[in-house]
């Protein structure tokens, strides 16, 4: 089978979206079913081969992103055929709107579809292009994947497609050995994209409260871990960066930017308890990467999160800063609440697998083909 994956969303800095389609074409590349062929287009950033694309044919435009996709995404123009200059049984792209093809089978995936609730949080061409057209990419789509349950419902609720046509892919958990036991001394962390959606504000403002009830700094008593925030900082970000250099989270909240797929293990290995207080997700990979290596912990349970942790973490209303704040207390304060939930969530971790999420994926390009082979009939 000859497929296509569009890798742009992994070109760059690796988010979600990314870290999502790098480890699933490295595990399509196992297969010897799959004839993996990975696309970019970018007028400045070069697609550099790399041990994890072994196997893959790469395909390197020198193409504007921002060009193609209006190409693309408003005139259907050009196939994919005449980029890569090969046939092509399946053509993935990893966002939800197609990449144009003459006979292939066509795959988009959805991660989310925040941008149809927000759409004044989006810019560039994911304002200009995602909530006009993605109802009708995914009619025309042979296929969709999405990440989770509640994506999957999402887009039935949404967009008015058919349980039957979508494939429900998570994310697998990373190869990590678990610790021994989290930092005794390690700080609180959070780990996401600063942007409006993932409830950083409600999360200050329940350190805030944390800060509060801890009161003067006393010999003896045990000091409020440092909150570290990681990720991008987006436009939205600025007045939460503004708040943390004031008092009183100055000194104790530091924002470290988007930290490398190379270095996301020590920065989780560091953490006495991952936070994720989002208002919605997709998936929630930060949660399912904390429970794979031991780390304790505290998430909103909104969107997908309560499907990702199932038992092994307390959840609680993200509008509610006092529930965060309590939550967040019981997992420092009691060591054998820490260690429930470090044991829980090791046992759920293992049940998600990038091999059986590839094959779930393999499993919808066999449907779609056969789908756009009716089709065409």
């Amino acid at each position: 089978m000859r497929v296509l994956v569009d890798y742009r969303p992994a070109l760059r800095e690796r988010s979600g979206a990314g870290e999502y389609t790098h480890r699933l074409v490295n595990q399509l590349l196992t297969s010897d079913r799959v004839d993996l062929t990975i696309f970019s287009s970018s007028w400045k950033d070069r697609l550099v081969p790399e041990p994890e694309l072994a196997g893959a044919t790469i395909v390197d435009r020198r193409i504007p992103v921002r060009l193609l996709n209006l190409a693309w995404h408003r005139l259907g123009w050009p196939h994919v055929e005449k980029l890569t200059r090969g046939p092509i049984d399946v053509t993935h792209s990893s966002h939800p709107l197609l990449m144009p093809s003459r006979s292939a089978a066509r795959i988009i995936t959805i991660h989310d579809l925040n941008f149809l609730s927000h759409p004044e949080r989006t810019r560039a061409e994911i304002r200009r292009d995602y909530s006009a057209l993605v109802r009708d990419h995914a009619h025309r789509a042979d296929g969709i994947i999405v990440p989770s349950e509640f994506t999957a419902r999402e887009v039935h609720r949404q967009l008015g497609v058919t349980h039957e046509r979508v494939a429900i892919c998570p994310a697998g958990a990373p190869d990590w050995t678990p610790l021994e036991r989290p930092a005794a001394d390690g700080y609180i962390l959070f780990f996401s994209t600063l942007e409006p959606r993932k409830n950083v504000g409600g999360l200050l403002d329940a350190y805030e409260r944390l800060l509060a009830r801890q009161g003067p700094a006393e010999a003896g008593h045990d000091r409020l871990p440092d909150l570290v925030l990681a990720g991008r900082a987006t436009a939205d970000a600025q007045p939460w960066l503004d708040r943390i250099a004031r008092a009183p989270l100055a000194g104790h909240v530091r924002h470290i930017g988007y930290v490398a797929p190379a270095d996301r293990q020590a920065l989780f290995a560091g953490a006495r308890l991952l936070v994720q207080p989002s208002f919605e997700e997709g998936f929630g990979m930060p949660v399912l990467e904390a429970m794979t290596l031991g780390i304790p912990v505290v998430a909103s349970n909104r969107g997908s999160l309560p499907e990702v942790i199932g038992s092994a973490a307390p959840m609680v209303n993200p509008d509610d800063p006092d529930a965060l704040a309590a939550a967040i207390a019981h997992v420092l304060d009691d060591p054998a609440a820490a260690a429930s939930g470090v044991a829980a969530g090791l046992q759920r971790a293992r049940e998600f697998s990038w091999a059986r999420t590839a094959q779930r994926v393999y499993n919808l390009y066999l449907l779609a083909i056969e789908h756009r082979r009716c089709a065409s009939a």
